[in-house]
This record gives C-alpha cells, sequence and structure tokens, in this order.
C-alpha cells in the first residue's frame, strides 16, 4: 500500500515539468537561474480553473510595490495559485458547490480548503464570481459536516468511496463521501473562521440556510462529544501502519485523559497523531471559532439558545486550558503543546496552524500578548525539538517529514507574528532562497539543501505566501520595496 508520505517524496524527487505538465505549468517552462528573467508560472488564461478580476487586480498592485524581480515573481506564482488550479465551481443539490482540492491529492481537506481562498475573504465583496465561490464553499463545508463531523477530508462525489490509498484499510467508521477520517479539532474550526470573515467582508447572509444551521449544531454537538465527560464519545480510529503517527492508542481511542473541560484531539493539524489529546492550539482556535459562531448564530440566524451553549463552552475550554495548558518557567509561564490533564505536558511547535507560533494570526490572542511572547521565544529556539538551524534557513518542521525539514510556513507566520522589520525582511529572504528554482512553496525543504523538498504542489502553501506579501505591502512596505 502506498502511503500519503511515499507518494509525495516521489512527487518532489520527480522532475517539475513532468509533474507539472499535466495540471500547472501547460508548457511554460521555469525560470533560467541566473538569466534574470522569470516567466511566469502560472497556467495559460484558458487553462486556468477559476478567474477573480479582484484578484488580477491585486496581484498587479502588489507586485509593483515589490522591490526584487525574483520576490515579484514568486509572489505572482504563488497568490492565485489556489484559484488557478484547485478550485472546481458548480451546483450540487440545486445550491452553488464549490470543491477544492489541495494541490497534489485529488480531495478536499476542511482545513486546507478554508485556508487556500481565506487570502482572497477582503475581495469578496467587489468580485460577484468570488461570491459565488465563497457560497459554493459554504454550502459544501456544510454538507461535509452532515455527513461526518469527525472526518478531515472528503471526495468529490458525497456518494462515493475514498480513493486515498491510504484510508483503504483504516479501522474506523467510515462513509460514503470520506477520504479520510482523522479527527482534528481544526477540522470544524476553519470552516467557521471562513463563515464568519465573509460575512464579515460581504455582508451577505444567503449562504447561511437551514443546513448550515443544522451543520453548526453538529460542530456544537462533536465538540461537547470530544469533552468527554461520559465516556469516550463515537469515535476512534486506526490505522495498520508502521509509522505510529499514523494511528492512535488504546484501540483508537487515544492515551488517558482526565476530563478538564477541554475538546480531545486525535490527531493534529499534520494529520500526525496526538501523544496527549489535549491540542492546545487546537483549543484556543475552537475558543475563538465558538465566539464567532455564537455572533453568527446571534444575529444571522436568532438562535440565541444555540449562540449561549458556544459562548458558554468557549469560556470553559479556555477557564480549562489556562489551568492545564499552561507550563510554568522561570522566566514565566508560556503554553504547552500538548497535555493530558493528569499533570502530563509536552513541549513542542509543528509547522502546521494551529500552531503554538500562529496563535495571534488566528486571533487567538492578541500580538503582544505576554505569555504569547514568551512561548514564542521557546517555539523558535532548541527548547522546542521541531526547530532546524541549518546553512539554508533556521524555521520549525515536525514529526510529519521527519528531522532537518523546516517548512516555509513557519517562516511566514513567524513573519505574520512579528513587528520586527529585520525579522521579518529575514524571513522573507529565507522564502526566496529556499523555493529551489521552481517559484513556488514546498510543505519542507531540508535545512542545508533546500533542494531537497517535499510537496511540489501545495496550494496552501502558496496562497498563505502571497497573503504575507500583500500583508506586507500594507504593514512593512519598506520590506518589500527593499528585498
Amino acid at each position: 500500500m502506498t502511503s500519503r508520505r511515499t507518494l509525495l517524496k516521489w512527487m518532489a524527487m520527480a522532475p517539475a515539468a513532468t509533474l507539472f505538465s499535466n495540471s500547472l505549468l501547460s508548457g511554460n517552462a521555469f525560470a533560467a537561474a541566473g538569466t534574470g528573467r522569470f516567466v511566469s508560472q502560472r497556467p495559460p488564461v484558458g487553462k486556468r480553473k477559476f478567474t477573480s478580476a479582484a484578484v488580477e487586480k491585486l496581484i498587479a498592485q502588489t507586485k509593483a510595490r515589490i522591490g526584487d524581480p525574483e520576490l515579484a515573481w514568486m509572489f505572482e506564482n504563488c497568490f492565485p495559485n489556489t484559484l488557478d488550479t484547485t478550485v472546481n465551481v458548480g451546483t450540487l443539490r440545486g445550491k452553488p458547490d464549490t470543491f477544492i482540492v489541495t494541490g497534489d491529492i485529488d480531495a478536499m481537506w476542511m482545513r486546507d480548503s478554508s485556508a487556500q481562498v481565506w487570502p482572497y475573504v477582503h475581495l469578496a465583496k467587489q468580485d460577484k464570481a468570488l461570491q459565488q465561490l465563497f457560497r459554493g464553499l459554504i454550502h459544501r463545508h456544510a454538507l461535509c459536516i452532515s455527513i461526518d463531523p469527525y472526518a478531515n477530508a472528503f471526495m468529490p462525489d458525497p456518494a462515493s468511496k475514498s480513493n486515498m490509498d491510504w484510508a483503504q484499510h483504516d479501522i474506523t467508521d467510515m462513509k460514503p463521501g470520506v477520504a479520510e477520517r482523522k479527527w482534528e479539532i481544526d477540522s470544524l474550526c476553519y470552516p467557521i473562521r471562513l463563515a464568519h470573515g465573509y460575512w464579515k467582508a460581504t455582508g451577505d447572509t444567503s449562504a447561511f440556510d437551514d443546513d448550515w444551521h443544522a451543520s453548526m449544531r453538529i460542530v456544537l454537538k462533536t465538540f461537547r462529544e470530544q469533552q468527554r465527560k461520559e465516556g469516550h464519545g463515537p469515535y476512534q480510529f486506526q490505522r495498520p501502519s508502521p509509522r505510529p503517527t499514523e494511528s492512535q492508542f488504546l484501540e483508537g481511542y487515544g492515551n488517558p485523559t482526565k476530563p478538564v473541560g477541554m475538546i480531545h484531539a486525535m490527531f493534529r493539524p499534520s494529520d500526525d497523531a496526538t501523544v496527549y489529546p489535549f491540542n492546545i492550539p487546537g483549543n484556543l482556535f475552537a475558543v475563538t471559532s465558538l465566539r464567532q459562531l455564537a455572533e453568527m448564530l446571534r444575529t444571522i440566524r436568532h438562535d440565541e439558545a444555540t449562540a449561549a451553549d458556544c459562548a458558554a463552552l468557549a469560556d470553559e475550554i479556555q477557564h480549562a486550558a489556562e489551568t492545564y495548558g499552561v507550563i510554568r518557567g522561570e522566566q514565566g509561564d508560556y503554553w504547552a503543546y500538548e497535555v493530558d490533564g493528569y499533570g502530563n505536558q509536552l513541549f513542542m511547535d509543528d509547522a502546521n496552524v494551529p500552531s503554538l507560533l500562529a496563535l495571534p494570526y488566528l486571533g487567538a490572542c492578541t500580538q503582544d500578548d505576554a505569555r504569547y511572547q514568551r512561548t514564542r521565544a521557546q517555539v523558535w529556539s532548541t527548547h522546542n525539538p521541531y526547530f532546524f538551524k541549518g546553512t539554508a534557513a533556521e524555521g520549525i518542521g515536525g514529526p510529519h517529514e521527519g528531522l532537518r525539514m523546516i517548512w516555509p510556513m513557519s517562516l511566514m507566520m513567524r513573519a505574520f507574528t512579528s513587528n520586527n522589520a529585520s525579522e521579518i525582511a529575514q524571513s522573507v529572504s529565507w522564502l526566496k532562497s529556499t523555493h529551489a528554482g521552481t517559484g513556488f512553496m514546498h510543505e519542507s525543504f531540508d535545512q542545508d539543501d533546500p533542494k531537497k523538498f517535499t510537496r511540489t504542489w501545495f496550494a496552501w502553501a502558496n496562497t498563505l505566501f502571497g497573503e504575507l506579501i500583500v500583508e506586507l505591502a500594507d504593514r512593512h512596505p519598506d520590506v518589500l520595496r527593499k528585498a
């Protein structure tokens, strides 16, 4: 059986032109190193999956503010990559429908699909086509949640069986339409973040119909179930695999916990198994999402009872996290990554978002929060076993791709969560020097050799890079002018 990791490592080693000839590049050639000429890596206009006039206008405006030609080229390749290559817009069951693949995997992750289009939310008010895209994705998310709130990834056809090689023999309750069934808190948080962001940006409430309302009640029910105050709950997962991060302990229910009010997660945002089931970044993300959901339910659906329940659960999780999820250090307290409620705590960080590093980016705290700043200093140091420092760059990785492998996403989050111009400039410089001549972001790269990387086509990382550049053009324009 070919595992996801094996498949993606093969894709990373394959010649880029071969990989992209039928999907992304459509005949375009990579820019030759040292020539000073950077050829667009976007598909020809007629072969792009989706086109937005507002996005194209922003690309032109932002490129004009970037001093370095290579960085401008990378931005133009990356920012529209989700729209160019991964979006499928149509109708399903009489409603607008949007299905978004991750890139090199032909399935839709709840997390990735939300994050991939997040950088376009603020443009939706001025672009009817984008509004249709977002309404379709909100409808699709509601459908996916109604199929199985414990699944992390779904198939295009809600009635089909998973075609993911690595999921064929999973020991869990697989349902039609599900591609993979790893329970991750963020899988239900990201759709709320997207829906709330779209509503705030446009004022459009047309997507928040009865089906959406019902799916949000399922989210609340699932979070409550996974507090596990009355037994294990309905979810368990095991996978026959030589990699321990692909399965869970104790017949698929995870390591023991003391039910203290936080939500149990069997998998991290990396799709790797948790060690201690209370994942702190995921729980803090849930606090933010529940408060956003409460606002939407109260204002849009006039459902005061469910809104109050969401707010109460958010308060309960926040209190439990602050009681059990904090490590008392000599210089002050900081967040753990995972805990069990018995007093056992794991400190590390994983580049996948939600992470400890990314908490302000997700609205889980302010950037100048003292506990966050202490946590940030710890995760960007050798105190974090997945912090790597080499000749090419320094950054955070995770167990998913192993030691020495830095994730560009961590460099982006370092820049998003910093006000230090030098620190931001250094992060951007590393991103520019580690794309291995492709003009795109990757999942991870070797700390000493960026040519050793995973995932040639990883749309979330591409679009996130574009989001960072757009944000810096307003927040730190000097960084881009001097880059």
